[in-house]
């Protein structure tokens, strides 16, 4: 069944719609859960009063439940479902109001919950309520064998020849999951009304029916794997027959694999495209970017050279202040003490030396070394491209060398 929800506020205009006999042939009050009140405004006035002890603005969660208009669904099975949403959701023992409609020979039902915890006095959070909903529809689907919407198909299965290059590698390192499988089967049924609906539902999804030997009708996906339609769909060949015909009609597993290599070829070619695209894509970039470095490397080695020079210009005239002059020099020499100053002034400046010599040598080492790891990025990243590159070619090509690979890739 269709399921719908939102958080919301409004308890007395809600309560006021669901109430609403004039839209509806009949309007039946299920079940109040939790509340004082004994009549749904009353019960929902009373789910407003407690939200205002919490900052909560949207203290209601509401839900409709909507089965397929040629399906008779029991109230059991609406109760079973509400238990198992408000499970999910983390509700149970919250108060619920459920609310029956019925019009045009149909009934569906609408619950609503509070969504405040009167132990905490805070909300209840409800992330990815929405996603979580359309699981359970899915499976309630499955579970009751009904025709699925065609918007509820998992859009995540599809046909990997419309794949890009990062989805391809990705679908060819994922194992597929039997169970998955299985429901990809049975959804691609559910939604189908006959041959050609179910054909382009599974193709849309990356199988493609043939004509079995002994199986009659068989599905192969874009590996070149085959699979007994009768075994995942969980349909005996009655059904299946029922729904889609004869399986003369369809093409033999050999020419469906022979179509299915064409459209592997075309699209590793493209692919190869796309590589070698991203190929001279990177080079520009890494070229650009040593270009980046390498005037920032010098403008940084300059400063360091202008800093040197200046500070070297400032300590030996600050050394050269410390020797006397003059007559005072005269007298240092004669008396012995001229000779130790001079020394202490020359292993000053050496060291000098050596310190600025060591900056330097830091500051070139830092930038080899930022050169090297700018070099073993692209390097690493271009190495990778080849190896798709390589193997894309020989999926296509067992028997080409690595050396016509390597020429492919350039060209």
């Amino acid at each position: 069944m269709i399921l719908k929800a939102s958080q919301r506020a409004g308890g007395k205009q809600l309560a006021a719609h669901l109430l609403n006999a004039r839209d509806n042939d009949h309007v039946t009050v299920h079940e109040l859960r939790g509340f004082v009140a004994d009549d749904l405004t009353g019960a929902l006035n009373e789910a407003y009063a407690v939200s205002r002890g919490t900052r909560c603005r949207q203290f209601l969660f509401s839900l409709s439940l909507s089965p397929p208009a040629t399906e008779d669904v029991s109230i059991d099975m609406f109760e079973r479902a509400i238990a198992d949403i408000e499970a999910k959701m983390k509700l149970s023992e919250h108060p619920r109001a459920i609310v029956f409609h019925e019009k045009h020979g149909r009934r569906h039902a609408h619950c609503v919950w509070s969504r405040i915890d009167t132990d905490s006095m805070t909300a209840i959070n409800l992330p990815l309520f929405k996603l979580k909903l359309r699981d359970m529809s899915r499976s309630l689907f499955l579970e009751n064998g009904w025709q699925m919407p065609r918007g509820l198909m998992n859009s995540e299965e599809r046909d990997p020849f419309t794949f890009n290059l990062a989805e391809w590698q990705q679908a060819l390192r994922a194992k597929r999951d039997p169970r998955a499988t299985k429901e990809l089967f049975q959804e691609c049924w559910a939604v189908s009304d006959d041959l050609p609906t179910f054909e382009n539902a599974l193709k849309a999804r990356g199988f493609y029916l043939a004509r079995g030997d002994r199986r009659g009708f068989v599905a192969i996906d874009w590996r070149g794997e085959v699979y007994s339609l009768s075994r995942w769909t969980g349909r005996k060949n009655k059904e299946l027959q029922a729904k889609l015909g004869k399986s003369d009609q369809l093409p033999s597993v050999a020419l469906v694999k022979a179509e299915i290599d064409h459209q592997a070829q075309a699209k590793t070619e493209t692919l190869l495209d796309e590589i070698k695209s991203e190929l001279d894509r990177r080079r520009s970039a890494f070229e650009q970017e040593r270009r980046n470095l390498v005037a920032g490397q010098r403008q940084e080695r300059a400063k360091l050279k202008q800093a040197q020079e200046r500070r070297a210009i400032s300590e030996k005239c600050e050394r050269q202040s410390r020797l006397p002059t003059g007559v005072k020099a005269l007298w240092f020499r004669l008396t012995g003490q001229y000779a130790p100053i001079k020394n202490a002034i020359e292993e000053e400046a050496e060291a000098s030396r050596a310190r600025d010599q060591s900056e330097w040598k830091a500051l070139v080492d830092r930038q080899l070394n930022d050169r090297r790891t700018l070099s073993d990025n692209h390097r690493r990243k271009l190495d990778r491209d080849r190896l798709t590159a390589s193997a894309l070619l020989h999926q296509q090509n067992p028997l080409a060398s690595s050396h016509d690979w390597q020429l492919q890739i350039r060209r």
